[in-house]
Order: C-alpha cells, then sequence, then structure tokens
C-alpha cells in the first residue's frame, strides 16, 4: 500500500499536468511550476529517506529523483509524460531555474556555516599537505583530460582552455557535506584523522570555490586576457581579506542588531539573507561568480557568537526542505544517462571516474604521509576525501550554465559524483574501522567529552542585570572572567538612569581581557561589551532583554538579601523573569571596598549533584581566569545534604572525581575538603573562614514553581556570610 501511493499521487499529478495544458505553445504556467515542485519535493524526500536507510546521504536521492523523473528514465519510457511534466520550452523552465539558482546560493552559504576554520587552524600542517596534492593531482588529470576532449563534446572550441581548467577543478574538489556527514556518523569527528579529513575538505572548497570564480571571469572575457584575469584575482583577494578581516565584525554587529533590535519573526534569518545577497552581488560586480559571495557570507555568519541553535536550525530547515530538494532535483532532470549507450561516452565516463577516483585517492594518500600521518590514516585520508556529492553537482552545474562544460560533460560529470559518492561511505567506513584509539588522542578525546558535557563550554551570549555599587561591579567582573575563558559577548543591564560613564562595560571588559591571558588559548576572541542603562524595575529591564536571547544572567544588586530573609525584591524580581540558568552575586568583605581588582580565593562546594557540578565548573572558570587558588569542599553523602542543597545525587566518588579532573584540565593546582555532616551551612561558613576564602561558590536548583526560591541551605549561606557569595541555579 505504502509503495503505492507515490505511484497515486505521481499519476494524478501527471494528469494535473496534462489538465494544464503543458507543452502548450501557451507561456509559463505557475500549476506547472507547482506541479514540478511538489513532484521533486515528494520523490526526493522518499528516496532521501531510502537512501539514509542504507547508509548514504540523503541529497543523493533528491538527485536520483531528478534523475528518474527526467530524461534518463521516466523520458526514456513514457516521453509524453516526461515532457507533459517537465516541458522543454525555455520559459516554462526558467520558472524552476531560477528557484534553484538561489539553491545554490543557499546551500553556498549552508556550506560556509558549517565551515569549522579553527579546526583547520588546529590541524593545518596535515590538512593544507592533503589539500594542496588532493587537489594538485586530480586538477591536472582533468585539465589534461579536458585537454585532449575531442572538438565535438566541447561547447566551444575555440574555449577548450575554460573546459579543461573548469574539468580539473570539477575533480579536484570534495564534497565537506557529504565527507563531514559520515564522519561524524561514524563518531569520527574528533579523532586525528577525522579532523584531517573536515579540515581538507574545507580548504579544497574554499580552493575550488576561489578557482571558479576566476574561471568564471576567464569565460566573461571570451578569451585569455590576462589583464582580467589578474583583475579578477586580485579583486578576489582583496575581497576575501576584508570579509575575514573587517567583514567578520560588521557580520557580527548586523546579526546582533537584527537580534536585539528588530521585533519581527525570524529577523535574523532575513538579515542573513540580505548579508548572503549583497556579498554574492559584490564577487559578482568584481568579474567572479556569485558563488563566492555566498561562501564567505556562510563563513562569516558561522562565526558569529550569538547565532543561536535556533536561527541555525530554522534557516537550515528552510534550505533543506525546499531549496536543496529543488536544486538537485533540477541537476538530475538536466543529466541525461541515456547517453550511455553510446560505448564511446560510456567508455569515456568510467575514464573519467577512474581518473576522478585515482588522482583524488593518490594525492591525498601522498598529501597524507607528507603532513606527518601514519599509512592506514593516510588510507582513510585518502577513502573519506574521494567524495564529491552535492559540491560536484553545483560545479557542474554552473559550469553547464556559464557554457564551460557540454551537455555530454555535464551528465558524465553528474554520474561520476553519484559514483563516488555512492562509493565512499562504505570504503570509509572500512579504513576507519581499522585505526585503533591510541594514548595521547584518546586523552584529547576524553577531555573534549567532558568539556562538551560541560556548562560553560554551551554558553554562548552572558547578560548582566546589576547596578553600579560594588555589587553590580562585582557581578560584572564574574561575567568578564566567564566570558574571557571562551570569547563570548556580554550585555550588561545597569540599573538606573543613563550617565556618560560606562562603568560596568569597563569592569567586564578588564576582567575578560584579563581571563583571555590566562587562558592562553590564541582560539579565544575578545570579549564584546554592549551596556545599556534602563531607569525601570530590574524584573521589567530584565524580562524585555531576555527575549533577545541568553544562556545565563548574572545579577549584581544592592541589597541582595531583604530584610526578612531570602532574596531582596528587584533581585528576586529579576531572576523569576529569566527562565535560564542565573547566577547571584553578592561582594562582601575585599570586595565590597575594591570589587574590580580585591584578589579572589575560591571556595567550591559539591555534594554530588548535577547542580553542584555546574557550580564547581563556574568555580574552575573563576579561578583560572583570575589566577586565583581554588578549594573543594565536598559534603559527604549520609546526612541528607545533597538533598537539601540541590536535589538527587550522583555517586559521591565520581563527582568528587569529575570536578577535580575539570580543575586539572584547566591546570589548576586544588585542594580537597571533606565534610561529613547534618549542618552543611555551618560547614560551609567555617570552611570559609578557616581557609580565608574570600569567594564561596555554589550549585543549587531552583524549587519547582519559585524561579527565586533556592533552598534553605543556599539561603542561609548568603544571608550570614561575610565572604562574598555567587549562587548558580539552574
Amino acid at each position: 500500500m505504502r509503495t503505492a501511493l507515490p505511484a497515486l499521487a505521481f499519476v494524478a499529478s501527471a494528469a494535473t499536468a496534462q489538465a494544464a495544458g503543458i507543452g502548450a505553445a501557451g507561456g509559463p504556467s505557475e500549476v506547472v511550476l507547482l506541479v514540478q515542485i511538489v513532484l521533486l519535493l515528494t520523490v526526493g524526500r522518499l528516496l532521501g529517506e531510502a537512501m539514509l536507510r542504507i547508509g548514504q546521504p540523503a541529497v543523493m536521492g533528491q538527485l536520483m529523483a531528478g534523475i528518474l523523473l527526467g530524461p534518463s528514465f521516466l523520458g526514456a519510457l513514457w516521453p509524453e509524460a516526461q515532457h507533459w511534466l517537465f516541458p522543454p520550452g525555455r520559459d516554462q523552465r526558467a520558472l524552476l531555474d531560477g528557484i534553484a539558482q538561489l539553491g545554490i546560493l543557499l546551500l553556498l552559504l549552508m556550506t560556509g556555516m558549517e565551515t569549522d576554520l579553527a579546526l583547520v587552524r588546529k590541524v593545518r600542517r596535515a590538512a593544507l599537505s592533503v589539500s594542496v596534492t588532493g587537489v594538485a593531482v586530480p586538477f591536472a588529470c582533468g585539465f589534461l583530460l579536458g585537454w585532449f576532449l575531442p572538438e565535438a563534446m566541447l561547447p566551444h572550441p575555440e574555449l577548450r582552455l575554460v573546459t579543461a581548467l573548469f574539468l580539473g577543478t570539477a575533480l579536484a574538489i570534495s564534497s565537506v557535506k557529504i565527507v563531514a556527514m559520515v564522519v561524524r556518523e561514524m563518531n569520527f569527528l574528533r579523532r586525528n584523522v577525522g579532523q584531517v579529513i573536515v579540515a581538507s575538505a574545507i580548504i579544497d572548497d574554499t580552493i575550488g570555490w576561489v578557482i571558479i570564480a576566476v574561471i568564471f571571469s576567464l569565460a566573461q572575457a571570451g578569451a585569455i586576457d590576462l589583464w582580467a584575469v589578474g583583475r579578477s584575482l586580485a579583486g578576489t583577494l582583496v575581497f576575501l581579506a576584508l570579509s575575514l578581516t573587517v567583514g567578520r565584525r560588521l557580520v557580527f554587529r548586523l546579526i546582533r542588531w537584527a537580534n536585539d533590535s528588530l521585533r519581527s519573526e525570524a529577523a535574523v534569518i532575513t538579515a542573513i539573507l540580505v548579508l548572503m545577497g549583497v556579498m554574492a552581488l559584490i564577487t559578482q560586480a568584481i568579474g567572479v561568480h556569485t558563488v563566492l559571495g555566498a561562501f564567505v557570507a556562510g563563513l562569516l555568519v558561522g562565526q558569529s557568537p550569538i547565532l543561536t541553535r535556533r536561527i541555525d536550525e530554522q534557516l537550515r530547515g528552510v534550505v533543506t526542505a525546499l531549496f536543496a530538494p529543488i536544486f538537485f532535483g533540477l541537476a538530475g532532470l538536466s543529466a541525461d544517462l541515456t547517453i550511455l549507450r553510446d560505448p564511446h561516452l560510456l567508455l569515456l565516463t568510467l575514464g573519467l571516474i577512474a581518473i576522478a577516483s585515482l588522482g583524488k585517492f593518490a594525492g591525498a594518500f601522498a598529501g597524507g604521509r607528507l603532513g606527518g600521518l601514519r599509512s592506514p590514516e593516510s588510507l582513510a585520508l585518502a577513502c573519506g576525501m574521494n567524495a564529491r556529492g552535492s559540491t560536484e553537482v553545483i560545479v557542474a552545474s554552473i559550469g553547464l550554465g556559464m557554457g564551460a562544460l557540454s551537455q555530454d560533460l555535464f551528465t558524465m560529470i553528474v554520474a561520476m559524483a553519484l559514483i563516488t559518492t555512492l562509493a565512499m561511505p562504505p570504503t570509509l567506513r572500512w579504513a576507519l574501522h581499522r585505526l585503533p584509539l591510541k594514548g595521547e588522542e584518546k586523552e584529547r578525546l576524553e577531555h573534549e567529552a567532558a568539556e562538551e558535557r560541560g556548562f560553560v563550554a554551551n554558553l554562548e551570549r552572558l547578560l548582566v542585570a546589576a547596578d553600579d555599587g560594588p555589587k553590580g561591579r562585582f557581578a560584572a567582573r564574574i561575567a568578564g572572567l566567564v566570558a574571557g575563558s571562551r570569547g563570548m559577548p556580554v550585555t550588561v543591564v545597569r540599573w538606573g538612569e543613563a550617565t556618560d560613564d560606562a562603568v560596568l562595560s569597563g569592569t567586564v571588559a578588564q576582567a575578560a581581557e584579563g581571563a583571555r591571558q590566562e587562558a592562553r588559548d590564541p582560539e579565544t576572541g575578545a570579549v564584546e561589551v554592549t551596556e545599556l542603562a534602563r531607569p525601570e524595575p530590574a524584573a521589567e529591564a530584565v524580562r524585555e532583554e531576555a527575549a533577545k536571547g541568553y544562556d545565563l544572567l548574572i545579577v549584581g544588586i544592592d541589597p541582595t538579601v531583604a530584610p526578612e530573609g531570602g532574596l531582596a525584591d528587584a533581585v528576586a524580581g529579576a531572576a523569576e523573569r529569566f527562565d535560564g540558568p542565573l547566577a547571584v552575586a553578592a561582594a562582601r568583605g575585599a570586595h565590597r571596598a575594591d570589587p574590580e581588582r580585591a584578589a579572589l580565593s575560591v571556595l567550591a562546594v559539591v555534594d554530588g549533584t548535577q547542580a553542584a557540578r555546574r557550580g564547581a565548573e563556574i568555580a574552575v572558570t573563576l579561578a583560572r581566569g583570575a589566577g586565583a587558588p581554588l578549594t573543594v569542599l565536598f559534603l559527604s553523602e549520609g546526612n541528607g545534604v545533597g538533598r537539601r542543597l540541590a536535589g538527587p545525587r550522583q555517586s559521591d566518588a565520581v563527582a568528587l572525581r569529575e570536578v577535580l579532573d575539570l580543575a586539572e584540565q584547566a591546570g589548576l593546582r586544588v585542594r580537597t575538603e571533606l565534610h561529613a555532616t547534618r549542618t552543611p551551612e555551618r560547614a560551609i561558613l567555617r570552611q570559609a573562614r578557616a581557609g580565608d576564602h574570600n569567594l564561596v561558590v555554589m550549585g543549587v536548583t531552583r524549587r519547582a514553581g519559585e524561579g527565586a526560591a533556592f533552598g534553605p541551605v543556599a539561603e542561609a549561606v548568603l544571608e550570614a556570610a561575610e565572604r562574598s557569595v555567587l549562587l548558580l541555579a539552574s
């Protein structure tokens, strides 16, 4: 029954199309366009699902949908129906082609957003080696093939150089999306060889789009004009240099402005699409193809520190659900595999596949060995880099559109992309299974896995609600130490009237810079700080600002504690208006006298609960950023302590070991104190005095239905402590 449904839908669509007069002499029809879109989406989705179930990428199903609906299959079996559904007239095809051309730009935008430049920098030696040889060898093979092709296969014999260059590029480039998907699926993305494979594919893609941009300008000139080519190449280099320096900051500010200032739905996505269009037009204006602008726009958008997961998923959903199936379906429609019935063309296609595969394999293997990888790792690398996939289809479509490829060459390249992509996953799985996990790599993976599960590692943007008194400045300092560890942007909502002095933002920036220097991590960027003065009650200010998307709220408002106990009204109101994790900072002692510069001595309270572990992680981050001593006070099981602090507990030994591992990975020496007591608040205060600690950090759980209630132990410490207190509630 299930298999009959697509067939019934297909017949119904064909009948609708025939009734609409497809193939008639009239102009283009919107009904026909709708039928085409429905068919490509339906068949592409079903075949994509089928591909996923056999371990292949879904995009291959979308390409095969076009092949099945095009002249290769349906056109051979039932030419009349194929012409009804997809009439050969230029006007009707232009409607679908317009959507597909936009799809190319969106696919390149998504490819750029998925490009991890930090990963490239991390494994740059091996990745550059693999990319140089992995591009040069197949490029040379493709160029020679194009140079010696019969004139009958060239769209413009006088532009053989353009065709040869384009064919070389088509054979050299790999598909980042397909490679990353298979490596991620096998849980090899963080393995050494997995990182080199993905980084090399990223560099391949980047080199490929630059080459295509230059070839496009050459094709436009119609002849070898060294001045025009040099001008286009210089324009490309200047565009890339400006984009990756000044452009990064401008794009970040654009996304932040759209996210923070615009209230309409999906405003950030609109800003990203406008940015993509503008950059595509800029590259077109300097004489190179629009795809380079879209790809670079994706690179810059992907590096924005406030691109939330929700925004990324919304944009990805539109591209994946609509534009990708139409583009790849149209590419399949354009490929006429019936030409392979000609033995001569079949042999040429098989030769193209062999040259592409052997050239890429040999180049990548040699690059891996030159880059210091072992033979089994180089073998896996060579297998992984052979997938052409979606990237190859995009390249071939551009070549066909600009006249660099004939229809026959386009079909041969699509066939090559399809076969190499289908062959890559099983060969890569075979090669990766031959790579055992060894000592140093195993330790690194365990460290990264622990960090990914962590609390601080998943923070992207901080919000501070504070006054300009000592507690507010202390909260700003805490925010700077946390943000500086990972280069997170910070927004400060200062409660009070606007003034000329931005006291709190300066405190955040100073603490963040100190944390960056302590971390000694060149990948961590400078912290962007925005300060907003709000005269309205703190609760209202936080409610309005929190809607813009933040991962942690840090509150520093005087008074912190109400006269009758519990949180003061302003602090409680701010806490209740924020749904995510929040931290309440109370500056006391030395930090009240000098909140920005007084030294820190941190006491982290741990009791085996997940909330306490998060608090300990914040304590480790603060101690590392400030270069401060850290002591871990573990309140052991058996006294009801954990239940009073935060809820259900983990194994005590495991919990303590996790915290000590966090500190060790941060390069901190830690003192540990173990206490079993029925009065945990007294044990905490006693240890703070005995150890001369001036900051107590506790992870607590919000009480259900009470956004500003953290439990009696936390509140008792907050009320009675003579030292500064930071409560992290989640």
